[in-house]
């Protein structure tokens, strides 16, 4: 890739670009959540309260969306506002759809994989999302497998989310990500969160809570040449989180709806999150709210501890 040519896409707002001269971090956060993983106005208010976390730890948010025929490092409170706003009108781009949106100059908001490529192209090493993509289930049948992995195991960006979404086969993801030499790093406790569930029951490779020590272990695989991202998993906060046995029955519900309906590809995630919330009552929304919230603070922190760290050894 000739990055110098793929960055004349890049766009920082005006607030990123003064933190680039401060010095200060970056944290990149995607913009799918707000235009497919939220209903307005609950997407544009966690948006901007996600950022406000992140700017009260001492980091800036890049919230990254392609807008203009640009991928956008930045976005104003307008612009968080029109992807809030504009969902059905707003393309949810992965790696395959990059090309297309920004030659057609359309509006679309990036997914857990186009939001890790347009990070590391801006050079940005920590990004917060809510879950990952993953297996889904029956995967043996429809191959339906998230673009997210693919790109965890190529670009090297740290990746800090409640593990991955409760609608997915939790095993068959961990064990793609093994396949694929991914490590999957536990914050919080030891076992891979499970995005509404606190607890997957399925262990995770490594346990790091500290900021500082996740930051030397990324260093390290790093400076080591071990190209790819990391998975750095961590809880939703116990007062939100939500029973497993009642997950479990909200998202087979789902499922079946979906099938019925004839529902997959890109329409599938957030036809299962739309109808989860509505079954729950509203209580899978807020337990989304708050995993979001508790992520920018572990990965403000973790973008914090990589500055401090500085270039590993092997690095000019």
């Amino acid at each position: 890739m000739n990055k110098a040519l793929a960055r004349r896409w890049l766009v920082d707002s005006p607030a990123v670009a003064e933190a680039r001269r401060a010095g200060r971090p970056l944290l990149a956060l995607e913009s799918t959540i707000i235009s497919h993983g939220m209903p307005y106005p609950h997407n544009v208010r966690t948006a901007r309260e996600v950022e406000a976390i992140v700017r009260g730890l001492g980091a800036e948010p890049a919230t990254i969306a392609l807008i203009g025929g640009r991928v956008r490092i930045g976005l104003s409170d307008d612009e968080l506002d029109l992807l809030g706003r504009a969902t059905g009108e707003v393309a949810k781009v992965s790696r395959r759809d990059l090309p297309a949106i920004l030659s057609r100059g359309s509006l679309g908001a990036t997914t857990v994989a186009a939001t890790m490529i347009c990070a590391e192209l801006a050079g940005i090493e920590v990004f917060v999302t809510g879950g990952i993509g993953g297996v889904h289930r029956g995967a043996a049948q429809t191959f339906d497998i998230s673009a997210d992995l693919q790109e965890l195991a190529r670009t090297p960006v740290a990746v800090v989310c409640a593990g991955a979404k409760s609608i997915l086969d939790l095993a068959l993801t961990l064990e793609y990500l093994e396949t694929h030499g991914v490590p999957v790093i536990a914050c919080g406790q030891d076992n891979f969160a499970a995005f509404h569930v606190r607890d997957s029951g399925l262990r995770a490779d490594f346990r790091i809570d500290d900021a500082a020590a996740q930051a030397r272990f990324l260093r390290t695989k790093w400076d080591l040449g071990l190209g790819g991202g990391v998975v750095i998993s961590t809880p939703v906060p116990g007062d939100a989180a939500l029973p497993r046995d009642y997950v479990d029955r909200w998202v087979a519900q789902a499922i079946a709806d979906a099938d019925a309906q004839g529902i997959a590809g890109k329409a599938l995630t957030p036809f299962l999150l739309a109808r989860i919330e509505a079954l729950s009552g509203g209580r899978s929304l807020a337990a989304n709210i708050a995993l979001v919230k508790h992520n920018a603070e572990v990965g403000a922190r973790l973008a914090n501890a990589l500055a401090a760290a500085g270039h590993g050894p092997g690095e000019v």
